[in-house]
């Protein structure tokens, strides 16, 4: 037997993580794809890496301050981890520069162009001079650091320009100060339909006018990164909505972390920076190329150039949605199942819009994790409150960078008379459902919604997700149970048909993994989720592995697990799509479990299975399971925008061999349900419609 709890035989975390960014880059690199939709990649990356230092890498320098040594089971210290994750973006650092600088020359053949200030004509240089006179400057902030002038508070992520200064009427040597670039300001100036000017550039011109009678000596953009994590001893709470707002606060005054700058920075000027945030010379990253590549999407967004990203999807209405009557009475006859973004959202949305006008309707409950700024969910939420609905609304405030927004929708719905509840002390809710109870010939009906994405309109047309909608009585007992344990005292943790962590889905999991290795070598898993960590469910799939069972994951971000290795892992195959979606949903397939698939909130992660409020959904409906499993089916075949993970941690793209047929699963079923919807629209019977979805899905 394999030892299970040697370190070797597990990939560390923020290493797995940080290859699973180098997917997202790769993708900047492939030539067939149109230019801004590689450029997008480049935007999601840098915005990724904020994320990372914020909160990971911040985190691990607090173990190591904290002289924490040993943090999970391949037992890298903090120390390592730091050092190996500085080592791994130093020499990621020039891919991403010549990707973005080759992006950049080849976009100047389309005619779209990111020119530096210096490097315009003449007649531009004094449009943009107007520019600067009339927007920049009265709204900059010109700062002197001197025995008189402290060093200002920098924000995280706050973007400004160092400046070496020599005072032209005196030789009292050098000034040191900054001008800090206001996030009000577009990243870069749009002079024509098709010329972007980064901002910094010119402000560097016109240093001297904003600090008059000095000269400029130097300068150099810089852009800092904070620990940006929430600690909140929540026992000590009277108010929680009061102490996340002070949290938030404090997130603004978080240690440094990273100071990212341009190439080729005075030294003096390096210097009189790091002599006041004291960042580690490690976390120090110099750029030929801009700083704060996630305000790319202003250019990716120029509706002129939008031949140079992919064809956008329309997410399609279809059977039996797209019958004129009553949402209530669809859902009462069928459950039903919707695969986002290639389906739309739309359901869901008019489900609760619907509820909320509907005088039958009594109760509407519901979690929220994140939701868009201008939310028609919430909003229908509010007209129901405000119709003398009873509204239960679960707000997770804990939701990290969502913070502010769901402060905002929390307030919005207490007002209108909503009962709204803030989180659960220790746990974050994670769960992705919604309950309606409605009056139907003097009983009460229950409808409810559960899925793996967030009640999101904006992010259900980029990520994949599940919805399943349902009437079924054993998930209205379930989902009732659910919501009194959210909003009262309750000394029940175990749903009967669904299942709720932090108590089930983990044990449930493990169960049916384990019964698959009874199963032998007819065993077969397939699960599909955004990452695998939590080590129980690993030594499981070891197990599984070693009694014959056929493992496939699908795992798009972090793995720890080592597939492919003799005697501990060699039946299990590991993949990642990375592509045009964001594969979002977690779905579990046990080929002799009774039912056979799930759907769930939760990733296989401790913070998921120990730490949250997540559900995991049963497919009862044989159609919907079928669904299901083809869809899982067309991912592990996918050959085009997939990637294997070896057993040495890295991974390699999985590519079509000769004379085989390209399957990018993406544009398949884009392809799949726009067959559907061309066929709904010939042939009005829904009925007829919905057989013919279920034959074209099998033929994709």
């Amino acid at each position: 037997m394999p030892n299970l709890n040697d370190p070797k035989n597990y990939i560390n975390r923020e290493l797995s993580w940080l290859r699973f960014n180098t997917r997202v880059l790769n993708e900047s690199l492939k030539e067939e794809l149109p230019l801004l939709e590689r450029l997008k990649f480049i935007a999601i990356y840098a915005t990724n890496l904020d994320e990372f230092y914020m909160i990971r890498v911040a985190g691990l320098k607090q173990l190591f301050s904290a002289g924490v040594i040993v943090t999970g089971i391949d037992k890298m210290t903090p120390l390592e981890q730091l050092r190996e994750i500085r080592k791994y973006i130093l020499q990621e650092k020039s891919l991403l520069e010549s990707s973005y600088k080759n992006i950049i020359e080849k976009l100047k053949s389309e005619g779209l162009h990111i020119r530096n200030y210096e490097n315009l004509e003449q007649n531009l240089k004094k449009e943009v001079d107007s520019y600067f006179f009339s927007h920049i400057l009265p709204i900059c902030i010109p700062i002197a650091v001197d025995a008189t002038h402290p060093f200002p508070h920098l924000n995280n992520l706050s973007f400004s320009l160092a400046v070496k200064l020599e005072d032209e009427s005196s030789d009292s040597g050098y000034k040191y100060g900054m001008i800090r670039i206001p996030r009000i300001l577009p990243r870069f100036y749009q002079v024509r339909d098709n010329i972007y000017v980064p901002v910094e550039t010119i402000v560097k011109k016109h240093v001297e006018e904003i600090f008059p009678g000095y000269k400029l000596i130097s300068s150099a953009a810089f852009r800092v990164t904070r620990n940006a994590d929430i600690v909140i001893e929540e026992e000590e709470a009277d108010d929680f909505m009061m102490l996340m707002e002070q949290g938030l606060k404090l997130r603004k005054k978080g240690a440094f972390v990273r100071l990212e700058i341009e190439e080729n920075a005075d030294e003096d000027l390096m210097k009189f920076l790091n002599s006041h945030m004291k960042i580690f010379q490690k976390d120090i990253y110099e750029y030929s190329i801009p700083l704060n590549l996630g305000s790319l999407w202003q250019i990716i967004g120029n509706k002129e150039f939008s031949y140079l990203t992919l064809q956008p999807h329309n997410p399609k209405v279809l059977p039996p949605f797209n019958k004129n009557e009553s949402i209530f009475k669809i859902i009462s006859e069928q459950d039903t199942l919707l695969l986002h973004p290639y389906e739309s959202f739309d359901p869901i949305t008019k489900l609760i819009k619907e509820a909320s006008k509907d005088p039958n309707v009594i109760s509407i409950r519901i979690a929220l994790y994140r939701v868009e700024k201008n939310s028609q969910i919430v909003q229908a939420l509010i007209d129901a409150a405000n119709e003398g609905k009873q509204v239960t609304a679960m707000v997770e405030l804990k939701a990290r960078f969502d913070e502010e927004n769901n402060l905002h929708w929390a307030r919005t719905l207490e007002e209108a008379g909503a009962h709204v509840i803030y989180g659960i002390a220790g746990f974050k809710v994670h769960a992705k459902v919604t309950q309606i109870i409605r009056q139907e010939s003097g009983k009460l009906k229950f409808y409810m919604h559960l899925g793996t994405g967030n009640y999101n309109a904006s992010t259900a047309k980029i990520y994949t997700d599940v919805s399943l909608l349902t009437c079924r009585d054993e998930f209205a007992k379930d989902t009732t149970t659910f919501f009194h344990i959210l909003s009262g005292f309750s000394k029940t943790k175990k749903l009967s048909t669904l299942k709720m962590s932090p108590t089930q889905i983990k044990p449930k999991l493990i169960s049916l993994i384990n019964n698959e290795s009874r199963q032998a070598k007819s065993g077969h898993i397939i699960m599909k989720m955004n990452s695998l960590v939590d080590t129980d469910i690993i030594k499981a799939l070891y197990n599984a592995s070693n009694a014959g069972v056929k493992i496939e994951l699908i795992i798009r971000g972090i793995c720890c697990l080592r597939p492919g290795i003799e005697g501990l892992s060699e039946n299990i195959f590991v993949k990642s799509i990375i592509g045009k979606y964001l594969e979002h949903s977690r779905v579990y397939y046990f080929k002799h479990g009774e039912p056979d698939i799930y759907i769930s909130s939760a990733d296989c992660m401790p913070r998921n299975l120990e730490r949250r409020l997540e559900l995991m959904s049963p497919i009862l409906e044989k159609p919907l399971r079928e669904k299901l499993i083809e869809m899982l089916h067309l991912q592990i075949n996918d050959n085009v925008l997939s990637w294997k993970l070896n057993s040495d941690g890295e991974y390699s793209k999985i590519e079509k061999k000769s004379g085989q047929k390209a399957i990018n699963n993406h544009i398949i079923l884009e392809e799949y349900i726009n067959k559907i919807y061309k066929t709904m629209k010939k042939d009005t019977t829904s009925s007829k419609a919905e057989i013919l979805a279920k034959k074209l899905f099998k033929e994709s």
